[in-house]
Order: C-alpha cells, then sequence, then structure tokens
C-alpha cells in the first residue's frame, strides 16, 4: 500500500488493490507526485487510521512494516504519531532524501537504528538503498513472525470494536463524544482528532472503562475528523470515525445608531454570547455616498 503526503495524506492504494508484482510496479509507474508542505505526523496517523485497517487489506496475523520516505524536517510532531505506530507493535523505516533531517529520522524510526534508518543526497541514489533495504526487510518479518504469540485474535470482530460514535453538544470550541464499547472492553481507547483540511493531529488516551470524552479549545467554525481506537494487549479493534464542524463564534446584532452631532455619534448592539471584548471600526464615507 502507499500514500502520499503534504498537508493532507492521501492514500494512493491500499494493501488489498494489487496481487502481483507487476501491478505494483505499473501503479509506480502512473503515480503522480504530490508537492507541498511536510506535515509528516499527519501523514504517519493516516496510515495507522486508513491503511492498516482490515478493510484496507491489513490482516492481523501479519507483520505490520511502515516505509516513511521524506525530503525534509516535519512541520508537525512526527515523533508522537511514530510512538504510536510502534506501541502499536508497527516497526517504522525512516529513509531521508535532501534536506531530511536526520536527527527526526532516528526519533520516528524502530530501533535498531543501524538497520531502520537510512539517508541519502539526491533522489537517484534511493536506488543504491533497494538491495540491502528488501533483505533487512525480509529478515525483519520472518524473524517476528517466527515468534510465537498465541494471545493475537485471528481477527478483531465486532467483539473487539466500538459501535455508535455520537457527537453532542457541540459548540464553537467544544464537543462531546460517547460510544458504545466493544463486547470485550478494551485496556485503553485512544482518541485521535484534528481539522479536515490539515492540521496536527491530536491525541488522547483514556481508560478502558470509560467510553464518553469532551474535546475543549477547539477551534471555531472548523470541520474535524474524530477516531476512536480499542487498544488491546495484542492488538487494535477497528476505529470508529465521524466528523463534525464546530459552531462560529456568535456575532453582535442589531446594531443601532443614536445621539447624532456635528462630531460624534452613540452605537449600541445587543452583546455576542462569550465576547469578552469588541473592536470597533470607523471610516469616513467616501465622496457622494450617503453618509
Amino acid at each position: 500500500g502507499l500514500s502520499q503526503y503534504s498537508s493532507d495524506p492521501r492514500t494512493e492504494w491500499d494493501l488489498s488493490a494489487y496481487s502481483t508484482r507487476d501491478q505494483v510496479l505499473e501503479a509506480v509507474r502512473n503515480l503522480r507526485y504530490k508537492g507541498g508542505n511536510t506535515f509528516t505526523g499527519l501523514a504517519l496517523t493516516h496510515v495507522l487510521e486508513q491503511n492498516l485497517k482490515a478493510d484496507a487489506g491489513a490482516r492481523l496475523e501479519a507483520e505490520k512494516l511502515v516505509i516513511l520516505l521524506t525530503d525534509g524536517k516535519s512541520q508537525d510532531d512526527a515523533n508522537l504519531a511514530a510512538q504510536t505506530l510502534k506501541n502499536l507493535g508497527i516497526e517504522i523505516f525512516a529513509i531521508g532524501v535532501k534536506n531530511a533531517d536526520e536527527a527526526e529520522l532516528k526519533q520516528v524510526a524502530s530501533e535498531p537504528l543501524e538497520l531502520t534508518v537510512y539517508n541519502v543526497l539526491d533522489f537517484p541514489l534511493l536506488s543504491s538503498l533497494v538491495g540491502r533495504l528488501t533483505r533487512v526487510l525480509c529478515t525483519r518479518i520472518k524473524e517476528k513472525s517466527n515468534k510465537e504469540n498465541t494471545d493475537i485474535p485471528v481477527n478483531t470482530g465486532p467483539q473487539l470494536s466500538p459501535t455508535d460514535l455520537k457527537i453532542s453538544a457541540v459548540t464553537s470550541k467544544s464537543m462531546h463524544l460517547t460510544w458504545s464499547p466493544p463486547v470485550r472492553p478494551p485496556k485503553k481507547y485512544r482518541i485521535v482528532y484534528y481539522p479536515s483540511k490539515g492540521g496536527v493531529p491530536k491525541e488522547v488516551v483514556l481508560d478502558g472503562a470509560v467510553s464518553s470524552l469532551q474535546l475543549s479549545n477547539l477551534t471555531s467554525h472548523t470541520e474535524y475528523l474524530v477516531s476512536v481506537f480499542p487498544i488491546y494487549d495484542t492488538a487494535v479493534g477497528d476505529g470508529l470515525r465521524g466528523v463534525t464542524s464546530t459552531l462560529p463564534l456568535s456575532s453582535p446584532r442589531s446594531l443601532r445608531v443614536s445621539e447624532l452631532s456635528h462630531n460624534s455619534i452613540r452605537l449600541s448592539w445587543k452583546a455576542a454570547q462569550g465576547a469578552t471584548q469588541y473592536l470597533v471600526l470607523c471610516s469616513a464615507a467616501p465622496n457622494g455616498a450617503e453618509d
């Protein structure tokens, strides 16, 4: 599977899209380059929430590897998002090109760094990494697959996934989330939320016995994407997803003008809820316009 990112990640194809090497290579040849910003944290969150799901082709019993290819320093918190993936047993390989920040690559990548961090001066030099990286990836998969782990369920199914996400009490700065817990209570819930038009993802981790959350300090008049993931000792259940917009800030109403004199006017209006100050702008009407 492959996703490109700038300020808004874009899935090019899922894990289940192609079944042969030739199909994948053809998809790579037809790939359109996506320029723009470098929100690596948002991209890693996108991969976790969108690309490593069962309906995108991710098999619970299969080893999960993410290869990050970047040519710049992240404009958001890549380390936090990377740590979330690593905590779930997902191994990250970080490859830097040109202006990539090597210290950030080492933060994001999984241990041991001598096997998972690579840096080259320009894009053509990436070809020199292919042989070694292929051998390392295949070896890591074999090593991890050979470890006995009988606790991992064959598939998540409804018993590991919450249902019925409800978003209520929406204001200009907050919203309330509730959901129905799965049959088997999780150890933790991880709630991720961020503006749909791009922004730094924020997350909250709750105890598995809790099934509601108040999100505060949001931006007004903004559409938010919200995801709720149940986390178990050896698995992650399917996430719940929702989208809603915060309300616009309230406006003053019913502006009235009174007590006119040759050099003053009095203004009055109905208050805007929650306003702590008002900014009043006044300018002379242009020549010929009605005063």
